[in-house]
């Protein structure tokens, strides 16, 4: 078993606290649909579009790792805030955290400089699946942390996960 960093900005990490986000999704590079690694043929989906499912165990195509690897959660923190031994972070901080008297801005450190031993959230790898993003299914989405409240308004239209997706 490895454990590998993974980044997650501050509104995924919120989700993943929640247990509102319990899948992620990351692209596969230089995958071609038809070099013979794709298990069933390609089929029409009820919106018209092609999908096809690939075994991504079989073909080490994971980026994280693979089944049963750990993943660290990287996030936007802070080391030192107050004092030395106290770690905030962006995701959860809230001004009134802070000891009276701290009265200066916080300067966030990007989450991919965050070193492992600041990390408080380790996820477990339990299935991989490749699929093409336009696939997604409303279920799915939702497990990606998608949360149909959060713009605080009606749309205009009505939007589906999978059209919100490309904004997570």
């Amino acid at each position: 078993m490895k454990e590998h960093g993974i980044i997650f900005n501050a509104e995924m990490v919120r989700a993943i606290l929640d247990g509102r986000k319990t899948q992620t999704r990351r692209i596969v590079k230089n995958v071609i649909p038809d070099n013979g690694i794709w298990l069933k043929k390609p089929t029409k989906t009820r919106s018209g579009t092609t999908t096809h499912i690939l075994d991504a165990t079989k073909h080490n195509l994971c980026p994280l790792g693979k089944i049963g690897d750990r993943l660290y959660v990287r996030e936007a923190f802070k080391a030192g805030v107050c004092t030395e031994s106290t770690i905030a972070y962006k995701a959860t901080h809230k001004p009134s955290d802070l000891e009276e008297g701290w009265y200066e801005e916080i300067k966030w450190t990007p989450s991919i400089h965050m070193p492992r031993k600041y990390s408080r959230i380790t996820l477990e790898i339990t299935n991989i699946r490749v699929e093409r993003l336009n696939d997604i299914s409303n279920d799915d989405a939702k497990s990606e942390g998608y949360w149909y409240g959060r713009g605080g308004g009606v749309p205009d239209k009505a939007i589906t996960p999978s059209d919100q997706f490309p904004t997570l």
